[in-house]
Parts: C-alpha cells; sequence; structure tokens
C-alpha cells in the first residue's frame, strides 16, 4: 500500500514531464533597472533611490537580489559608500 502512494507521488509530480526537476525550476532573468530605465541615474545624494538597493540590516543587496548588471552594480556600491560617508545613508540599522 505504501509504494503504490509514493508511485503516485512521483507520478504526480512528473505529470508526463521527463525532464522535470523541482530543484531546477525556470527563473525569469531579472532585468536591470538602471538599463532599463534611461532617464535614472544614480545619484549618491538621493538616500531615497539608494535605499531600494541595500538591505533592512544595511547591507548592500547582491545582484541576484537587485537585478542590477555588473556594470550598475559597481556603481550602486559605490553611491552606496559615499552615502554613507556624508551621513546620507547608515552604516547598519539596529
Amino acid at each position: 500500500m505504501a509504494d503504490k502512494k509514493q508511485n503516485n507521488r512521483r507520478n504526480n509530480r512528473n505529470n508526463g514531464d521527463e525532464d522535470f526537476n523541482p530543484k531546477f525550476r525556470k527563473v525569469r532573468k531579472k532585468v536591470c533597472p538602471l538599463c532599463a530605465d534611461k532617464n535614472l541615474v544614480l545619484d549618491y545624494k538621493n538616500g531615497d533611490q539608494l535605499r531600494k538597493f541595500i538591505s533592512d540590516k544595511g547591507k548592500i543587496l547582491p545582484r541576484r537580489a537587485t537585478g542590477a548588471c555588473a556594470k550598475h552594480q559597481r556603481d550602486i556600491t559605490l553611491a552606496v559608500k559615499r552615502a554613507r560617508h556624508i551621513a546620507v545613508l547608515p552604516f547598519t540599522q539596529n
């Protein structure tokens, strides 16, 4: 009886798809927010704009989280670090 239930679970999971693997599902590629909007200019003095790219603890979010391209991720990092030094953004959140 237990073997039948286990086989049913496997078959239901597949649904006739031989290439189905729950660990590797297709994830849509994120589009860089700075490449998508050409009018958007990153400014280290604009704290509200930079808050989208830092976590609730104050850490800079990685590319996989922000969806930024490599070039713009470097610009984001530089802008956040500059904003921290002039006290627009905090170094850490408590």
